[in-house]
């Protein structure tokens, strides 16, 4: 069994990793960080601290009634991207620990079309 790196736990909800393979799982999100936990296999789990969160990235759609996927970009080992059930429960939980200045949306296809023309005309 995996041992967690929390001390206190805030959420615990269902989730999807987008990681490899789409895996099922549970979020947990506590005082030490943030934690994914695969249901089939325990050897396929994700933790990550909350000193090593760089930024938490919202994929939102129909002006933020719809948030499809959200991904968690570390310091140093890359983004991780998860979907879950409630996926402004885990924000607000998120919210807790990690600065809200380094929650952002991520660009919609428009905007990454548009910043691409404005690198080209320069």
């Amino acid at each position: 069994m995996v041992q967690s790196i929390n001390t206190k736990v805030d959420l615990v909800i269902d989730a999807t990793s987008h990681i490899r393979m789409t895996d099922y799982g549970k979020i947990m999100i506590g005082d030490k960080g943030f934690e994914f936990y695969n249901k089939r296999d325990a050897h396929k789990f994700i933790q990550i601290p909350w000193e090593e969160v760089d930024y938490v990235i919202a994929s939102v759609l129909f002006k933020g009634k719809w948030i499809p996927r959200y991904a968690i970009q570390t310091k140093k080992n890359g983004t991780f991207t998860f979907s879950s059930k409630d996926p402004k429960k885990v924000f607000r939980a998120i919210r807790e620990y990690v600065d809200p200045d380094r929650m952002v949306k991520s660009l919609n296809a428009f905007d990454v079309i548009k910043r691409n023309l404005k690198k080209k005309t320069k």
